[in-house]
């Protein structure tokens, strides 16, 4: 049965522009006709969209489905059903949030995927990483500080595969590859939420980075890495890796070498936010708290210096567990630092290629998902009032499903 969106000011997300009224056809989960003019919906739903802007659903680069908590403690012992179901309420409120796609760093989202697509629950479409790969004593390493010692070369959580030395890497993309992942994502530097590895430590050698790049290469994907420091980042990008997460130390002389080597960059600023905000209330660890602090007034600095060098950048979020509900904040402080139109780039245009999905999201043409937002915020004029998705978004459809409608 036909839905019809009419008199929507639409928002080209190619020219980046509002090109003016619209009637946007649905039919199953695909856009059928964008017409100047109705057609007949035959018994269908037509919703009024006058004075609204409609809009492709929105796309996070950078999220994670298993981390249901930031009380890390809790998660080590959590059972594997409550955590299930946490999942798939992380992925059903972000799709409330508008955002219809996202591209999970980190974590085996093979049973939320398959639920979603068999109607078991609702939620985002996932681009899925699967299990991201650490040394001992990396970002990925969750084992307590007085873990027993495994003689193995590798061995694997829900969140990662903690893989020593490059057969191991090898073995563990490969493992990914074969499981469904759409891209491998490994660890470089340290980071903020994880126990044992301190923040500015360099992680991986050259040769246990080009074992999952060639592996990438050979399935014509590509690698991300997790990465802070220039030398994290010079590390990650002059052996093979296609793309950085977080980067919020990235300096001038490395920012020029990405945009050479067309790497893409991946900010995640609202996470640092919310764990400072939130954490230690929420039981993040004092350990994470600490090594949390002054890493968002970096990465802001990191957007102006990755811009300047010409460095293509992405739109994430990072945000784990309680704070998954900051998500849209994201947009405030894209935003504060960067023009609207960059931001929204970033989103339709860089978003898309990271998930590899050229022709199937970001756009409002026939023939592509129908992944929809309705809003009376203009996102040129206005994007940083999309901060509060419950009073920004009247509509959200993701794959042709209603899951917000304050239309009627």
């Amino acid at each position: 049965m036909l839905t019809v969106i009419d008199n929507a000011t639409l928002f080209d997300a190619d020219a980046l522009e509002i090109v003016g009224e619209r009637a946007v056809s649905i039919e199953g989960d695909r856009i059928v006709a964008v017409d100047e003019t109705p057609p007949r919906a035959d018994g269908g739903r037509v919703i009024d969209a006058r004075g609204r802007f409609l809009l492709p659903g929105f796309i996070d680069a950078h999220v994670h489905h298993v981390i249901t908590t930031m009380d890390f403690r809790r998660l080590a012992t959590m059972h594997t059903t409550e955590r299930a179901i946490g999942m798939a309420k992380l992925s059903e409120g972000m799709m409330q949030r508008g955002f219809t796609t996202v591209r999970d760093t980190g974590g085996d989202t093979r049973g939320l995927i398959s639920a979603i697509e068999r109607g078991l629950c609702r939620g985002a479409r996932i681009v899925p990483s699967g299990r991201a790969l650490s040394q001992t004593a990396g970002h990925g390493d969750i084992l307590p500080r007085d873990g027993i010692i495994c003689a193995c070369q590798l061995h694997s959580n829900d969140f990662s595969h903690v893989a020593d030395g490059a057969d191991a890497v090898r073995v563990a993309a490969r493992t990914e590859l074969r499981s469904g992942s759409a891209f491998i994502k490994i660890m470089t530097s340290g980071g903020v939420a994880s126990p044992t590895d301190p923040f500015d430590s360099i992680q991986y050698t050259p040769e246990e980075v080009r074992a999952a790049t060639i592996e990438t290469d050979h399935r014509h994907t590509y690698t991300t890495s997790h990465a802070y420091q220039p030398e994290a980042i010079r590390l990650a990008i002059e052996n093979g890796v296609r793309c950085i997460e977080h980067g919020n130390l990235i300096d001038a002389e490395v920012a020029r070498e990405m945009a050479e080597l067309r790497v893409t960059l991946v900010p995640t600023l609202v996470t640092y936010k919310a764990m400072a905000e939130i954490g230690a209330k929420v039981g993040l660890p004092k350990v994470n708290v600490d090594k949390n602090a002054g890493v968002f007034e970096q990465g802001k600095a990191s957007i102006e210096i990755a811009k300047r060098a010409g460095v293509e950048l992405g739109f994430g979020t990072d945000l784990l567990g309680e704070a998954q509900t900051w998500q849209n904040q994201e947009f405030r402080i894209r935003t504060d630092v960067e023009p609207a139109k960059d931001v929204l780039q970033s989103i339709y245009h860089t978003n898309v290629k990271l998930c590899r999905l050229e022709g199937e999201i970001g756009r409002v043409e026939p023939g592509m998902a129908a992944d929809l937002l309705l809003s009376s915020v203009d996102p040129l004029a206005k994007l940083g009032d999309y901060d509060d998705p419950g009073s920004a978004l009247d509509l959200v459809i993701g794959r042709g499903q209603v899951m917000v409608d304050r239309v009627s």
